[in-house]
């Protein structure tokens, strides 16, 4: 069968079976829990009376909970299994709908957005370790498909949103809130068959050193920035896309909801149908074009102003194969230690992302400042075009170390 991490003969279809429904069933979950935030954000910065650069604390604050959890994964998985890490997350990710449900200030909000990211962290690396041990097969195509799941969680996440905020609540609480408790809740529902299958443990021994080997090679850490720079662009355009769509174009929150779903239905579609051609043009052939093409449609859909949200919604087709892409690429140059180079990878990408998001809200933030000073409220709109431009740039940079990367092992002769 797939993979002797599996067991042996009747239990490996019995337990591909459960850990492929746990996989798809947590990326849903990370795909609704992540694009919430994208609608909820307006509302609690309207709440509490935000700026942009409190916005972009939330963001740094989620991304510092999401290092968090890459530091204590690697001793938490060696002390309870890889299994019971992913399922702890998710306890964590339903708890803080609850925190965040009661967070009576603002830095309530934060310790339950925090919680969250532990939660999402834990899980994230767990599910993308048992993708890369199942996966054996058609690498590139099961792990778009697995993260297609993202995708279509992603989808439907605005319109659940919007359906929970436009209800009538019989108490006066927040509806943003309500969205928070009731649908991170779901999280619970992957843990069922995550505790039903069963899963070798690696055994990696000596981890410490294991660590310092893998960060003297160069090929990590050109993988970590293609990730990082892919992640950065990725998550930047759907935490921002609705706050962009109501300052920079004036839709109401129903439009700007509608966009992002959309830009998640390309999104979706683009891994859904996209694998098996990677596949064929080869994971660092096809990671050139896909960040190219997303860098291109969000600059060029904020140059072309109010037809430009079309564009970005387009660069999901680009944006959307880059990470699962790039987990087939870990898959394949470190198939021997996989759960060592998938926790490198994302703890250094959780280092850089922390102040890559407050960056992010503080730019936006001074920009605002800046050109509302010289152009009157015409300036919100060029201050979000500012930050979009950002998310556009982040992507071909995420293609030129994909193009480093490329030299690298074309010249090795181990081009994937």
């Amino acid at each position: 069968m797939e993979d002797s991490h599996l067991g042996s003969n009747s239990e490996q279809k019995r337990n591909y079976i459960l850990f492929t429904i746990a996989i798809f069933a947590s990326f849903a979950i990370f795909g609704i829990g992540e694009t919430i935030r994208g609608t909820a954000m307006p509302r609690i910065q309207a709440e509490f009376s935000l700026t942009e650069l409190h916005l972009g604390l939330l963001l740094a604050v989620s991304s510092t909970g999401y290092l968090f959890a890459c530091t204590i994964t690697p001793k938490l998985a060696g002390k309870i299994g890889i299994r019971y890490s992913h399922v702890l997350g998710l306890i964590l990710i339903a708890l803080s709908g609850v925190t965040i449900f009661f967070a009576p200030d603002f830095t309530m909000v934060l310790a339950g957005f925090f919680l969250l990211n532990v939660g999402f962290g834990l899980s994230d690396i767990a599910t993308s370790v048992l993708a890369a041990k199942i996966f054996t097969k058609n690498t590139g195509t099961m792990m778009n498909l697995a993260h297609f799941s993202f995708g279509a969680g992603a989808i439907f996440s605005p319109i659940i949103s919007t359906s929970i905020m436009t209800a009538r609540f019989a108490d006066q609480v927040p509806s943003w809130r309500y969205v928070y408790l009731i649908v991170l809740a779901f999280a619970l529902i992957p843990a069922i068959p995550v505790l039903l299958g069963r899963l070798k443990d690696s055994g990696n021994s000596n981890k410490k050193s294991g660590y310092k080997a893998m960060l003297k090679k160069p090929t990590i850490w050109l993988v970590a920035m293609v990730l990082f720079f892919g992640l950065a662009a990725e998550s930047g355009l759907a935490s921002w896309f609705v706050t962009y769509l109501e300052n920079a174009h004036s839709f109401t929150s129903e439009r700007a909801a509608l966009f992002l779903t959309l830009y998640f239905i390309t999104f979706t579609i683009a891994r859904l149908v996209l694998g098996p051609f990677i596949d064929r043009l080869g994971f660092i052939n096809s990671l050139v074009i896909v960040t190219a093409f997303a860098g291109t449609m969000i600059i060029l859909g904020v140059i072309f102003g109010n037809d430009g949200p079309v564009l970005i919604i387009l660069s999901g087709i680009g944006i959307a194969p880059i990470f699962p892409t790039v987990m087939a690429v870990i898959a394949k140059l470190f198939a021997d230690t996989i759960e060592l180079a998938m926790t490198t990878i994302l703890t250094m990408i959780g280092a850089l992302i922390v102040p890559t998001n407050f960056l992010i809200g503080g730019i936006i933030n001074q920009a605002r400042v800046l050109f509302t000073a010289s152009h009157g409220e015409v300036g919100v709109s060029m201050a979000f075009s500012t930050g979009f431009l950002l998310f556009g740039a982040f992507a071909f940079i995420a293609c030129l170390f994909v193009l480093i990367l490329r030299r690298r092992q074309k010249r090795s002769g181990a081009l994937i």
